[in-house]
């Protein structure tokens, strides 16, 4: 997909003249302490941060995002993004697409269209350069999946209906994508869960596996890594998204996504996953100052043997509030969430019940329109059976504390 993008451009270059080019950034800089004996999910532990038990300085984010635009409306865009924290570091593609977008006519419908690998059209959150947050240093956990398993390699059309063209404050869209390579999807919210971070998954990383007995048994097949953008049945998913926007106060999204896959394939130590949900997000403007954002998300994965039987089978749920309140150079945030997963097989040595609770409360000071202080206090309170596989507390209460400088260019 990758270099059928880049041999788009190099025509589009040719034959189209390119009138502009625009490229964002955002440098992220962070000092972090996680205060309780827990190994970061990143290194296959089942510690729900990605940073483990110590306080250290890392490169949490430096992003970079071009685009570059011709007349047809036309538009290439990547995303690139860089980690820099002595255990996880990675640099590499994000997203890398094609867009095209009609002008509106007169009654205010218009189409757009992509084609590449870009994020689906789920977060209420990561709105900011490079798929970051503006609300908060850790994206919800819900969000944190988003960024770790879910990927678009494939098209999206989009049907909007703008209200200024008749007067009216109400705008839809409608979007559907369809898509390949995320077969492995659900393999690491069940081994791991449910956790709170900011790294996103390069395109050419693999994810750590986290230990268990089944591995060992039942699930021997399984490759020490999870290839989470990878092909494996040749058959296309979907992913349908609506969209209304009423004024500057409200916005209501909703979404079904089902990746389409072959349940009973395992190749090269990776097996196809059957991953379904539901999503539904509102944010709303009380005024200027005091915004709420709300997301939901349900749904079921599992995968099977080649003789039908589901090996592993998983229920999943997910919702989190946010407040976000504004006061001169002040931004105040506080967000709750709740988080589980329900093991519906009879596996022996492969426990996936989760469930959990977590508290953020944020603060960010701006220095000047593009330069931030910001710190961070995160807190979780899980339940997973699956720790006592390496001898820990299956509950557990974890503490993090985070002091940034972001940049945005």
């Amino acid at each position: 997909m990758v270099k059928i993008i880049v041999s788009t451009f190099a025509l589009l270059s040719i034959n189209t003249f390119a009138i502009e080019h625009e490229v964002k950034g955002v440098i992220d800089a962070r000092l972090i302490s996680v205060s309780d004996d827990s190994t970061s999910y990143l290194e296959g532990g089942y510690g729900k941060y990605n940073y483990s038990t110590d306080t250290q300085l890392s490169l949490s984010q430096l992003g970079l995002q071009y685009a570059v635009k011709w007349e047809n409306n036309v538009a290439l865009h990547v995303v690139a993004n860089a980690y820099l924290d002595g255990v996880n570091d990675g640099v590499g593609l994000t997203e890398a697409f094609i867009s095209y977008k009609s002008l509106p006519n007169q009654t205010g419908w218009r189409i757009k269209s992509k084609a590449g690998i870009f994020y689906p059209k789920i977060s209420l959150e990561n709105i900011a350069t490079a798929w970051s947050t503006p609300y908060t240093l850790t994206s919800s956990s819900l969000n944190n999946w988003v960024g770790e398993e879910l990927r678009h390699s494939g098209v999206q059309i989009s049907l909007d209906k703008l209200g200024k063209f008749t007067k009216s404050s109400h705008n839809f869209s409608l979007d559907l994508a369809l898509f390949q390579n995320n077969d492995t999807t659900g393999a690491m919210l069940s081994w791991h869960g449910w956790t709170i971070g900011n790294r996103q998954t390069l395109l050419h990383e693999k994810l750590v596996v986290q230990p268990f007995a089944a591995r060992e048994s039942t699930l021997s097949a399984q490759a020490a890594n999870s290839d989470p953008f990878l092909e494996l049945d040749n058959r296309w998913g979907a992913h349908l998204t609506s969209n209304w926007k009423y004024s500057n106060y409200l916005t209501v999204s909703g979404g079904i996504y089902d990746n389409n896959a072959d349940a009973s394939i395992v190749k090269s130590g990776q097996y196809t996953w059957d991953t379904n949900f539901e999503h539904l997000g509102i944010k709303y403007n009380f005024n200027k100052q005091l915004q709420f954002l709300m997301q939901y998300m349900t749904g079921s994965t599992f995968m099977q043997s080649p003789y039908g039987d589901k090996v592993v089978e998983n229920d999943f749920n997910n919702g989190f509030i946010l407040l976000r309140y504004l006061q001169d150079h002040n931004q105040y945030a506080l967000r709750v969430e709740e988080f589980e997963v329900k093991d519906l097989d009879a596996t022996v040595g492969d426990n996936n019940n989760e469930y959990g609770k977590s508290i953020t409360l944020s603060y960010r000071y701006r220095l000047n329109k593009r330069s931030f202080f910001h710190t961070e206090y995160n807190w979780i309170n899980s339940s997973r059976p699956a720790r006592w596989y390496l001898k820990q507390d299956i509950d557990l209460i974890e503490n993090q504390f985070q002091l940034a400088f972001r940049h945005y260019f």
